[in-house]
């Protein structure tokens, strides 16, 4: 969960028993006022200071009385309560937390940004599987929608070259084995859907790219695409969404496992040239976020979860070896260490690093810097 201050218990107390139909006492106002400036860097990232904090927060109070309960009842929230009722009250105040410290300020930013830029806003979510894009997507569509900003979710799964197509990129370059990597997306049509959402002025309909991933066996498919009117943010979201090619002396030395061969480096130089042809789809990025574990290789135990839960259900899913050889392939094409970390370094290309925690709940969230550290 988002860790509030040293006095956790209490700050989430406020909050439930202000749902529960209890408003804070002015003891209790102050307790919320002294707990978001208790880490300035969250403070500073949302912008918020001595001098305004008592603002802030009372607007920030009306929008959370009037959206707490539609985002309780999110589908993925109620069937987590439902299905923990031993826990509810934890897990509920885990969802109340992250509402009020991440959830609502970061979509007021949103907000706020897309006046200043006075046309539709491209909002891009970098972050790989576990580290929550789909929830993150969904509730801040369900907050915008209550300021009265119509909200759509794009993934970066959506401008996959077509199954026939990608059958051909594989015929010549047999490495391609998964969908996924630089080179099996159609970035011009990306570019093409980008800059006509964010020049969309009228009611005339934009057609927007949508992937199937269970067509062709799982293999996928463009599906037909989906007209869209009105978009106020785009939400563009994916595993590399907005990762930068580093320079090919990165691949001349030591590099991280599982890159270890020189087929291996081979490969990660390659995928690297192929991030070039990604630039001009990050150029009509506006903002950027960053997903980012406290550990990386936990995508591994995540996606062991996630194929488990799967199973449990009656489906199919991988084998351990099989999910193995699966992340390791795409740690292989852009490892974290050296296309992600050096991201949450640098305030040029992100806004915001929201890192995750093991049990994939936010934690902490700040602004990149020009230092070492990125504090």
């Amino acid at each position: 969960m988002i860790h509030p201050v040293s006095s956790s218990p209490s700050f989430g107390d406020i909050l439930n028993q202000w749902i529960s139909g209890k408003p804070p006492n002015s003891s209790a106002w102050q307790k919320l006022l002294t707990a978001e400036l208790a880490q300035p860097e969250r403070a500073k990232a949302f912008g918020i200071t001595s001098d305004n904090v008592e603002e802030k927060l009372q607007a920030r109070s009306r929008l959370f009385l009037s959206v707490y309960t539609d985002v309780l009842a999110l589908p993925s929230f109620a069937h987590k309560i439902q299905d923990n009722s031993e826990n509810f009250e934890s897990i509920q105040t885990n969802i109340i937390l992250s509402l009020w410290r991440l959830w609502l300020p970061l979509a007021i930013q949103l907000a706020e940004s897309r006046q200043q830029v006075g046309r539709p806003l491209i909002q891009g979510i970098l972050g790989g599987q576990g580290t929550g894009k789909t929830t993150l997507a969904v509730v801040l569509k369900l907050i915008l929608a209550q300021l009265g900003y119509r909200t759509l979710s794009l993934s970066i799964d959506d401008l996959y070259k077509t199954y026939q197509e990608r059958q051909r990129l594989r015929e010549k370059d047999p490495r391609l084995i998964w969908r996924g990597p630089p080179g099996t997306h159609d970035v011009e049509l990306g570019v093409q859907v980008l800059d006509e959402l964010r020049s969309h002025n009228s009611s005339d309909s934009i057609l927007v790219p949508r992937f199937d991933k269970s067509a062709w066996e799982g293999a996928g498919d463009r599906t037909d695409f989906e007209p869209v009117q009105n978009a106020d943010i785009v939400l563009f979201e994916g595993w590399f969404v907005g990762v930068r090619p580093v320079a090919a002396t990165v691949f001349a030395g030591a590099t991280p496992a599982p890159i270890e061969t020189e087929s291996d480096r081979a490969f990660a130089r390659d995928m690297n040239e192929r991030l070039k042809a990604y630039l001009p789809l990050w150029e009509r990025l506006d903002r950027l976020i960053v997903l980012y574990p406290i550990d990386y290789r936990l995508s591994l135990q995540w996606r062991r979860q996630a194929e488990a839960e799967m199973i449990a259900t009656g489906k199919s899913g991988m084998s351990d070896s099989q999910i193995n050889e699966f992340v390791k392939y795409f740690w292989k094409a852009l490892h974290p260490e050296l296309f992600i970390t050096p991201l949450i370094h640098n305030p040029d290309w992100v806004n915001l690093v929201i890192e995750i925690n093991s049990d994939h709940t936010p934690d902490r969230v700040y602004q990149p810097e020009n230092d070492e550290k990125g504090l």
